[in-house]
């Protein structure tokens, strides 16, 4: 069974999904980081691939992209790095980016690389629905990656009845047509969306992404779903941090509950 299904089932609580940028905030801390995140008790870890035009991201997770590139990061030797992942990391890990350095390290391969390091699915936003599965959800399906889709308030219901049927693992749920980190805290507009969302009965859990940055957007965002991301504030606690172990852990355990 892949992980992220394991998680879901024997979650006793709501799910955190923190997400890290690759190489940041120095080039040889992606383990370190890892490594804390799992000591705090997050659920699931979310590490972003490190691209030069990550255009759902906002300003803070775009100058990590770019801090991560400028030191040399690249999705080979990201793969290099977390070669021994799964010696240390327990929680399910996703890979989130963009099609295109997936396209040219190659689809096949680069899957086949993430079957070996122990990555448990990808979130590539900019890969459109239709040629997931005309083209790649055979070879995803080989080597077990789940492939997560998302959603925005503008999704028609029709299309994400859609994504339903062809996804395993979750749903990624963004709260907001904003880039990532433009908006703090949810509104009563959110609210009603994720409650439209309830209604839909999906077969697929949900996350909610885009927002939640503390105790309080996490637990209101999570009443609306299995539970919640958290991209932002994270990367930018990581960039500031000058004790990455004991800021990651610290800032985990606040946003659940186990401080």
């Amino acid at each position: 069974m892949n992980r992220i299904t394991e998680v879901f089932q024997s979650a006793q609580g709501p799910i955190l999904n923190v997400y890290t940028t690759a190489g940041y905030p120095g080039f040889w801390d992606t383990m370190e980081v890892l490594e804390a995140l799992q000591e705090g008790g997050v659920d699931i870890i979310e590490i972003g691939m490190p691209y030069s035009d990550p255009v759902a991201d906002g300003e803070t997770i775009q100058q990590s992209n770019q801090s991560a590139l400028d030191q040399g990061m690249t999705v080979a030797k990201l793969f290099d790095q977390l070669a021994d992942m799964r010696s240390k990391i327990q929680v399910p890990v996703l890979l989130m980016g963009y099609i295109n350095p997936v396209l040219q390290f190659g689809v096949a391969r680069f899957c086949q690389k993430c079957n070996e390091v122990g990555v448990d699915g990808l979130i590539l936003p900019d890969l459109p629905m239709a040629e997931y599965e005309r083209e790649y959800k055979a070879i995803f399906e080989r080597y077990g990656l789940f492939n997560i889709f998302l959603i925005t308030p503008q999704t028609s219901d029709e299309r994400i009845r859609q994504i339903d049927s062809v996804s395993e693992g979750f749903i990624y749920m963004v709260s907001s047509a904003s880039t990532t980190g433009a908006k703090t805290g949810i509104s009563s507009d959110q609210e009603a969306y994720f409650a439209r969302i309830e209604g839909m009965e999906l077969k697929n859990p949900r996350l909610v992404g885009f927002g939640i940055s503390d105790r309080a957007s996490f637990l209101k965002a999570s009443k609306g779903a299995s539970g919640a991301i958290i991209g932002s504030a994270f990367v930018k606690l990581v960039g500031q941090a000058k004790d990455i172990r004991s800021e990651v852990v610290t800032f985990v355990k606040g946003i659940k509950g186990l401080a």
